[in-house]
């Protein structure tokens, strides 16, 4: 369990952050930016979920809330070179928690009529945050896989942002009365 008895250490007034395993880097580092966007996504989900009356939903984006929170210590504790055994202290994200947030974005999706459009950002003020969310997720998923593309990263955490992009999507969606209010673009409009 986690206790923090004071907020500031002044360590990281060099630049650098601690991470899981005790090592030190950048705080401009791959794996930094990764888990920092990581972050942000959550802060986003946490702006939806100020606008939303629905309980389904709202529940849904709190167990969304805390996997983040896993995988930013999933990403925080580098993974061991082979043959080495993992940290004592890593929290792994795990191929269930991709299955839990595809059970629930099937879910939502059959209240949805199929899309005959791309969508425009916005419609009511839960779904205009959840395409925000979506977007900071997106950038998430390429901070990960550009950290994939140096080192080793737990394939589950990088299925579980691809799968929660898709999920804010279908979600914001909902939240647009279904689908029914969803901001259409139309091609060459102002042209």
């Amino acid at each position: 369990m986690v206790k923090l008895n004071k907020i500031y250490t002044r360590t990281g007034d060099d630049g650098s952050t601690g991470l899981v395993d005790g090592s030190r880097l950048s705080k401009t580092a791959q794996r930094v930016r990764a888990y920092g966007d990581v972050d942000e996504t959550n802060a986003v989900i946490g702006l939806v979920r100020l606008h939303l009356e629905n309980r389904r939903l709202d529940d849904m984006l709190s167990r969304i809330q805390n996997d983040l929170f896993d995988l930013g210590a999933d990403l925080a504790t580098p993974l061991p070179n082979a043959g080495e055994a993992d940290s004592e202290y890593a929290l792994r994200m795990v191929p269930e928690q991709t299955t839990r947030l595809e059970q629930e974005l099937d879910a939502l999706n059959t209240d949805l009529a199929p899309l005959n459009s791309f969508v425009l950002p916005g419609g009511t003020p839960p779904a205009a945050y959840l395409h925000q969310a979506r977007t900071v997720c997106r950038r998430a998923e390429r901070e990960c896989v550009a950290l994939a593309e140096e080192e080793a990263v737990n394939p589950a955490a990088l299925s579980y942002l691809n799968r929660l992009s898709d999920f804010l999507f279908v979600a914001g969606r909902w939240c647009n009365g279904q689908g029914d209010a969803d901001v259409k673009w139309v091609p060459g409009a102002n042209r």
